[in-house]
């Protein structure tokens, strides 16, 4: 009896599939290699993410096209390589819609340093100053001084937007986070849930100064490990919320959605004494 056995993948879907696992591997070494501190966040994210990722792609895009036409013409035609180079265009399309998207929101949100209070905004400890004032990290930032003449954004923003000031562009934002009133309870109460609140929400090296009312603590990010500082400044009827971000120009909205959520952990944790 003769054995029938399946005929072997032609040489492009079998380059097709292992570009489809080096794509994914690529970005993933690029982002934990970032967080191990195995090189410098500029390497991570600027150079294999943003300037190496489309290349990557481009090329599985490419290989994948060839595939497609290749497996049409073939005689007799063959549905495992043509059903790979689709899923692979598939995947590259979507690839890259994301990174449009993700485009859109670094234009929505170009600022990496969002308060609450924007005309005296909570102040870091002389502790997180000093530790972000590497030439590796962006400083903490003046409010009212137009963006362009700071460190961050110099050279890297459009000139409409660099005249503007990091106080103008946080209260135009449609998303701007608000305040979060004490209403019946005191200080200490307020001082308690904010701590509570960054614990539950992961953050680290959490420190709270009673005399001076804020309490500070830094946030990580999963895949490439970039640490924000966030400090909350507790008053005698509200509390201001101000998250910073340690590199990079655009947060993509990462700042303003960590203090909506540490608002609504604090105002959940106060319970009807804030209401």
């Amino acid at each position: 009896m003769d054995t029938m056995t399946k005929p072997a993948l032609p040489w492009y879907t079998k380059l097709t599939l292992a570009l489809m696992l080096i794509a994914p591997a690529w970005f993933m070494i690029a982002a934990l290699g970032t967080k191990l501190g195995i090189w410098d966040w500029r390497v991570g994210l600027l150079t294999m993410t943003i300037a190496g990722g489309p290349i990557v792609l481009g090329i599985l895009g490419i290989v994948a096209l060839v595939g497609l036409v290749l497996a049409i013409r073939a005689k007799p035609r063959r549905m495992v390589p043509l059903g790979i180079a689709v899923v692979a265009l598939f995947a590259v399309g979507v690839v890259f819609g994301m990174m449009a998207s993700l485009g859109g929101k670094a234009a929505e949100n170009p600022i990496s340093d969002i308060a609450t209070d924007t005309g005296n905004p909570p102040a870091f400890s002389t502790a997180v100053t000093t530790e972000r004032a590497g030439d590796e990290f962006n400083p903490v930032n003046d409010y009212q001084t137009p963006i362009g003449q700071l460190k961050p954004y110099q050279g890297r923003v459009s000139d409409e937007l660099a005249v503007k000031s990091l106080a103008q562009i946080i209260t135009a934002k449609p998303d701007r986070p608000a305040p979060l009133p004490l209403g019946g309870a005191d200080k200490a109460a307020g001082i308690a849930a904010v701590k509570a609140a960054m614990t539950a929400m992961g953050l680290t090296d959490i420190r709270a100064d009673e005399t001076a009312g804020t309490v500070e603590g830094v946030s990580e990010s999963f895949w490439f490990g970039f640490n924000d500082d966030v400090v909350a400044r507790v008053g005698e009827a509200q509390i201001d919320f101000r998250s910073v971000s340690r590199v990079g120009v655009s947060d993509l909205g990462a700042n303003t959605a960590r203090i909506n959520d540490l608002r609504a952990r604090t105002e959940a944790l106060l319970g009807t004494a804030a209401r």
